[in-house]
């Protein structure tokens, strides 16, 4: 029983890093917040739709 415990910390585990991967795509590729108008998209962060700005 004891040795079945690392299956929920590996579904929190997983669970967090998609959220914060998928959260940050959304978030370069949203309109971006005060004071980062012009800031550059980094290479990773794959492109969603097309930008307003261009």
């Amino acid at each position: 029983m004891e040795g079945d415990l690392w299956i929920p910390i590996a579904v929190v585990v997983v669970g967090f890093v998609a959220a914060v991967s998928i959260g940050s795509i959304a978030w370069y590729n949203s309109k971006r917040p005060p004071g980062w108008e012009d800031a550059e998209r980094p290479d990773y962060v794959p492109k969603v739709g097309q930008d307003e700005d261009k």
